[in-house]
This record gives C-alpha cells, structure tokens and sequence, in this order.
C-alpha cells in the first residue's frame, strides 16, 4: 500500500488502512473500494493523507510498531486520568493520581513488550487516526518516540520506565488550562501563550509527591520546553541544567507536534519534521539525541511516495536498520513516465541518490 494526499484520491481507489474514528471505532475498513461519498466525507473532516492499495504499491507492508489493542488500551488510560483530574477535588487528588499512575505504568510495560519484540525502525500511523482532543494521542506518540530514543540510546529498562511514564505524562499540566485556549484556531496573544507555558509547572506540581512516580518522571512534565540555548521555558535554563530524560522528550514532543494535525495547521510529513530538528540541533536539541532518533524512528515510513535526486520516482518499500534516511525504494516512474516493470533500488548502496521531495504523485495522478 503506498500514502497519498487526500487532495487527489478518487472514487474507486482502495483504502489500504483502516481508518479509525474519534472514538477507536473503525470509519472505513481497508479494502474498501471508495465512493465519492467517502471521499467527500474524508475531506470534510480534514483528513490529509490515506494509505491505498494499488498494483504499484502491491506487496509493500505498512504497520504499526505496536498493536492497535495496546494503542487503544494505552490512550483509555491516559485519558481516563486526564480527565479525572478535572473532575477531582484538591483532597482526593494526589490518591487519584496516584492510582491511575500505576495503572498508566502497567500498559507503559506491555508497549515496552512490544517494542522488544519488534526490532522494527519506530513506524506510528497517525493517519489512519481521527481523534477529537490531540493531547491524549499525543502523549500516546510521543512516549513511543521516546522509549524508541531511549532504546537507541541503551538505557537501562529502569531508565525507560521511569522515561516513558514522563513522557505518557508531561502534558498532564494542560488539564489545568483553559479549554477554549488550547483549542484555539489562529495566533495566541501574549497573554494566552504566557497561560500556555504554565502547563509545565502544573504538571510538575500534580506529579511531583505522588508515592509512585519519581521525582525524575515529574521533571519531565517541568523541564520538556526547556532548550539548549536557554530560550525554553518555564526556567530558561541550559544546556548543562537540562535533565537527558527532559532533551530526549523535547525532540519526540516537536517532532509529534510537527507531524500531528493540530487546530491551526495541517500536519507535516516526517521528513519535514526531521528538518526542524536538525536545525535546531546543537542551540535547541541535543544532537547525541537526534542522532537516536535518525537511528530508531522511519524517517521516510514504508508506502511514502518519493522523487530522488536524479528525477526518479518511487515508493518507500523497506527499511533499512540504522540508515532511516536510506531506505529501500520501489522506482514507479523514470523520465516522467510509468516504468514497464517495477524494480528495487537500495539507497544504503545507492550513495549517489538522495530523496529530495516526499509526498509527490506519480505523473499519471
């Protein structure tokens, strides 16, 4: 199956993943021959790209590094904890916290289970997802980029727990923020980033005494803005008095946010996102940390179609461990015009060929 815009997905095209509703309930099933209606439909809930199965994509293998069940479970219980925070009384708080932290800890092991028996570069298929309130399938990605980092990096499992726990968490603080400001559409004003940028002590203060959750965890609700440069917030500190659980989670938090629709703009592709942290890398990010990421995550994810340097087009076939910017490539189209036959060509030993545009349609589209 092979990734294609919305903007030119036709009646009679195939989907080649099920999409999914706000409420994890399936919308459309793969293998279902789209009528114009869903087409429409697609658009009118701002759906940007689509997996389809085709002949030119036949046999390429697209899926999640972690199964939709454990997604499923993981998001309920962020949720369900989000949520009881708003509804909590400052009495009963800490003890709820405290019990769905634990519960959050048990599915946290069964993705880190997962992750271990699937050496796969990290592949998160967020288009297949429709959700209402961003922040919960947020955390949900961003604590698989994170362990993924996290792997690269050989961090000890007490490392990752303790890693992945804050990263499930580190926008808790924003369930003590005004509704109506976090799902604004347009430019915030000074005075409403400025409420923004309090989510982090928040989180830091609701985290911080809870028997089960360490004190490093609930620095990572406090410190994932910070940046080298000392730009970041809440604190503005450096380089040196940053916290590596708290760099390692401002690169999984951008590159999720740059990748994720959002209410005031549409979605990147990975490659896009990759380039936003490489040049902030070395004043903003840790560069040892997007190094891991290059290293762990699909930069260029199975069923992307791409051009290479030398005018060559394709889709992204195979993965290749450790090279994410080198993958394999199914060439689709030569010359501007559809090949004959279909043929593979690896960039790990093509060092000639670059991808230097992701998202492209074929010239027949």
């Amino acid at each position: 199956m092979r990734l294609i815009s919305v903007k030119v997905l036709r009646a009679g095209m195939v989907l080649g993943h099920t999409i999914y509703n706000v409420n994890d309930k399936p919308l459309l099933q793969a293998g279902v021959t789209l009528t114009q209606a869903m087409v429409d439909r697609l658009r009118l809930l701002r759906v940007q790209y689509v997996y389809i199965a085709d002949g030119k994509s036949e046999g390429i293998d697209v899926k999640e590094s972690v199964p939709v069940h454990v997604r499923q479970e993981t998001i309920r219980e962020i949720k369900d904890s989000f949520s009881s925070i708003q509804t909590s009384s400052k009495k009963d708080m800490t003890a709820m916290l405290a019990d769905k932290a634990g519960k959050i800890q048990n599915v946290l092991k069964n993705i880190m289970s997962e992750m271990d028996a699937n050496q796969d570069l990290m592949m998160i298929l967020s288009d297949a997802y429709l959700y209402d309130s961003y922040i919960f399938h947020h955390s949900y990605n961003v604590t698989l980029y994170t362990l993924a980092i996290g792997k690269q990096l050989k961090l000890p499992v007490k490392q990752l727990e303790q890693l992945g726990l804050g990263a499930m968490l580190h926008d808790i603080g924003k369930t003590m923020i005004n509704e109506e400001i976090l799902m604004k559409e347009g430019p915030l004003t000074d005075e409403e980033f400025e409420e923004i940028k309090k989510h982090t002590v928040h989180g830091f203060e609701l985290l911080k005494n809870l028997h089960n959750v360490s004190l490093l965890t609930a620095h990572c609700a406090f410190q994932h803005h910070e940046r080298l440069d000392g730009s970041g917030y809440p604190r503005g500190l450096k380089a040196a008095d940053i916290h590596p659980y708290a760099k390692i989670l401002a690169v999984a938090d951008v590159f999720d946010a740059c990748t994720s629709n959002r209410v005031y703009r549409g979605k990147m592709l990975p490659a896009d996102a990759l380039e936003i942290l490489l040049a902030g890398s070395g004043t903003l990010f840790d560069p040892v940390v997007i190094k891991a990421f290059q290293m762990g995550i699909a930069i260029y994810p199975n069923g992307l179609t791409v051009q290479l340097s030398d005018g060559r087009k394709g889709i992204v076939a195979q993965q290749n461990k450790g090279m994410s910017t080198r993958p394999v490539i199914r060439i689709v189209e030569e010359n501007e015009k559809i090949v004959d036959a279909t043929y593979e060509l690896d960039l790990s030993k093509h060092l000639d060929c670059t991808i230097c545009k992701t998202g492209i349609m074929f010239t027949t589209e």
